[in-house]
């Protein structure tokens, strides 16, 4: 295949992720379902992105055993009938059953929400990353960019739709959308016939997932990623909210996507022209930045200090699922990285329950104040300072017992 041919499949592939990138726009959901169920607490409607979370991570490891076994197209049809279940389940909800509505959204949009998300993501990222060999951070920064700019691209029609048609019929009308798009768009996910580029010339090398999990700097590598993840979901989950209690339209907290999405991008051009040590030092200093704003615009009742705090934590937060992935492919090699970063994605399950519980129940203790919030980012930003130092320790002292250095 041309060079071109790859990015048309990328285009395609980022595509995809655009439309399940909605699954980050929850926050944008939260306040019509409190309306329609006002007995429901701010924690419970939290959990219903925690949970989302966590079966997006579970998708994404299924999509990485499948990998084996299945072409990429069926992988993507399955993850698109998970998605067409999960939001015309929601759309379906009873307003007059409050407690039985709860356990439904989280099984709807949380369990075949997450799962159908997870199943895409994976197969997408891990398909178009071997026709990029040479640009995995680029490749990688691109595609999750999509993702990240879902909820600000498909978020802004689905505030529309909520408005006009309310917000079941509205989920009733994604999920049909989301179901035609990736049901069309499986047709140009395919593995390349042959390596692509640096891969012609270059032995495949990798480890086992076994053989990963034993390696000390995956783990230190791993609680890194849930750190940084932890910090980000704490904005990210409250994003809209924050935009409101500070003046606002909740619509301008979706502009933490558009970085988030840039994020992606800047840090995966930024991994392959030096390194992981660098990206993620950088990714560290980008959730230092947008804590110290934060808290600043808090502390002043500034809307753009509150801004920039909101595009920072989107750059920090943006970077970190491109770290993952190429961190592991270069790192670990390509030869087993469809499920070892389906192990890898992972870190959001714990980043996904720590974070939003801990906005939650911080907003909620300081009466709806948000300052308590943002110092606890400055926090995590020092661990993941910390934590860096360590990795980066870690994986000099495993090259140099290697005969042959592995990148990172």
């Amino acid at each position: 295949m041309t060079n071109n041919k790859r990015w048309l499949y990328l285009f395609v592939g980022t595509l995809l992720l655009i439309f399940c990138g909605l699954i980050y726009g929850w926050s944008l959901f939260r306040t019509p379902f409190s309306e329609v169920y006002t007995d429901w607490s701010l924690s419970q409607l939290s959990m219903t992105f925690t949970i989302s979370m966590i079966f997006f991570c579970v998708g994404g490891f299924v999509a990485g055993k499948l990998a084996a076994k299945l072409k990429p197209q069926m992988i993507i049809l399955l993850s698109a009938v998970f998605l067409l279940v999960g939001f015309f389940g929601v759309s379906r909800l009873n307003p007059e059953d409050s407690a039985s509505s709860l356990t439904l959204l989280y099984i709807f949009y949380g369990f075949f929400g997450g799962s159908g998300v997870g199943l895409t993501y994976n197969c997408v990222i891990g398909t178009m990353n071997k026709w990029f060999p040479d640009k995995p951070g680029l490749c990688s920064g691109i595609m999750m960019m999509g993702f990240g700019l879902g909820a600000l691209i498909l978020g802004s029609v689905a505030t529309s739709l909520i408005a006009s048609k309310g917000v079941f019929t509205t989920f009733m009308i994604l999920g049909i959308m989301i179901f035609v798009v990736l049901g069309v768009g499986s047709f140009f996910i395919k593995v390349p016939d042959a390596p692509v580029g640096a891969a012609q010339t270059k032995t495949v090398y990798g480890d086992a997932p076994g053989t990963v999990l034993k390696t000390a700097s995956f783990w230190v590598f791993l609680i890194w990623c849930v750190v940084i993840g932890v910090g980000g979901l704490m904005v990210i989950n409250s994003a809209a909210s924050i935009a409101v209690a500070f003046g606002a339209p909740a619509i301008v907290g979706m502009v933490v996507s558009v970085f988030n999405g840039a994020g992606r991008v800047i840090v995966g051009s930024i991994y392959d022209k030096t390194n992981g040590k660098v990206a993620m030092i950088v990714d560290v200093i980008f959730m230092f930045c947008g804590g110290i704003a934060l808290l600043a615009g808090a502390k002043t009742g500034s809307m753009i200090l509150i801004l920039v705090g909101l595009l920072a934590m989107g750059l920090s937060y943006g970077a970190n699922p491109t770290i993952c992935s190429t961190f592991i492919q270069k790192y670990y090699g390509p030869k087993y990285f469809a499920v070892n970063f389906g192990v890898g994605m992972f870190n959001l399950v714990p980043a996904a329950i720590i974070g939003p519980t801990i906005s939650s129940s911080l907003v909620e203790k300081s009466g709806g104040a948000y300052d308590s919030s943002f110092m606890a980012i400055l926090v995590f930003a020092a661990l993941g300072l910390g934590l860096w130092f360590a990795v980066c320790k870690m994986i000099d002292k495993e090259n140099g017992k290697r005969t042959e250095a592995r990148p990172y």
